[in-house]
């Protein structure tokens, strides 16, 4: 095992890396990252979905070559494939919303499913390719409401469109890397974060977001399902998990394969633990607590077992649920106050590598 924390920027430093999705709130965490390495990244995506954005407010564009070209437009995608000649893929692009997949299923399913499978398509006639990483979620797992955390082995399903769509991505990418890649020398794994909280996202339909935009304006957050429990971290503790996962891949080839991110499975929380701690770092916040029965059907229990990304590649979080909501509260005031969001962002990228790995107490 590789026990190395952080990316390293003589591996990235010039490193050709295709990032889809570089417009959301994790691609544009990322993209900064990169370019903080070193790496020349390509940047494939929809434009902005939210304003204000954190691409926008970050100058990402100004880093990065930016392309807007829908992942399900395979022939355009895959002419700028060609064109970025990608060493490195790390494949973010999604339609990310539970409720929005009930809403708009095609959608949903021809961006997560069809479009990732445009993405390794495109990436599979580009012989300077090495390594791609695959982005997915927690919720591709059949949730039977065990209280247990998910294993990497555990059984595949979706009883929502959108848990189904990324559960069928996971498909599409284990049959690419089978079938096609891994013969190819292309190392491929597939990513599944949990529940990412930071500063810069402004996305509807999330918790965080919604309880700034309520708060800030004075008024009240309410709360659909106040028990249901998630893995949640920092947007940092799974980006750094993708860019130390690349890095191995390319030096061992053999660890392809599926691996769960995120904290310490005693960390998990119910997003009312969430919202009382968010509340209490920003200062303020009035909340109107619902009783889990408004909307359709989400999963109330949902934790990951991440001891094979511990124990294969060296990966451990470094910040507990107390200080990951603290620093993403303070981000958002900082930010409201007239900070520069680029300079927030690296600040806590700066914090995080310095920041030592927390022991499990699970």
């Amino acid at each position: 095992m590789n026990s190395r924390r952080n990316p390293d920027p003589g591996f990235w430093a010039g490193k050709r890396v295709l990032l889809t999705g570089h417009t959301g709130f994790k691609g544009a965490w990322l993209a900064l990252w990169l370019h903080r390495l070193g790496a020349s990244v390509v940047g494939v995506s929809l434009p902005p979905a939210s304003e204000p954005n954190l691409v926008g407010l970050a100058g990402i564009a100004d880093l990065v070559e930016s392309h807007f070209i829908d992942i399900r437009d395979a022939a355009a995608l895959a002419s700028q494939v060609r064109a970025a000649r990608p060493e490195i893929v790390l494949h973010l692009a999604a339609q990310a919303l539970v409720r929005t997949g009930y809403r708009e299923p095609l959608l949903t399913f021809g961006t997560n499913v069809q479009g990732t499978a445009n993405v390794l398509e495109a990436v599979r006639g580009v012989p300077e390719t090495r390594v791609i990483v695959a982005v997915t979620t927690d919720k591709v797992y059949r949730n039977v409401e065990h209280y247990y955390p998910y294993r990497e082995a555990d059984a595949l399903g979706g009883h929502d469109p959108y848990s189904a769509s990324k559960a069928a991505a996971e498909i599409v990418i284990a049959s690419y890397r089978d079938a096609y890649l891994a013969g190819a020398g292309v190392a491929v794994a597939s990513a599944r974060a949990g529940n990412v909280i930071g500063g810069g996202d402004w996305c509807d339909d999330r918790l965080i977001p919604d309880a700034v935009r309520a708060w800030s304006n004075g008024h009240s957050l309410s709360v659909r399902r106040p028990d249901a429990y998630r893995p949640w971290q920092h947007v940092l503790e799974p980006l750094a998990g993708y860019l130390l996962l690349a890095e191995r891949l390319w030096a061992d080839p053999g660890l392809a394969g599926a691996y769960n991110f995120g904290p310490h499975t005693n960390e998990a929380a119910s997003v009312r633990d969430v919202v009382q701690l968010a509340s209490e770092c920003y200062g303020k916040g009035d909340v109107v607590w619902g009783d889990g029965s408004e909307g359709p059907h989400e999963a109330g229990w949902l934790a990951l077992e991440t001891a094979k990304a511990r124990h294969a590649l060296g990966i451990t979080p470094r910040w507990p649920l107390r200080e990951s909501v603290k620093r993403t509260m303070h981000w958002y005031r900082r930010q409201h106050e007239g900070m520069n969001a680029r300079d927030l962002c690296i600040g806590d990228i700066v914090e995080f590598e310095a920041e030592p790995a927390q022991s499990s107490t699970a």
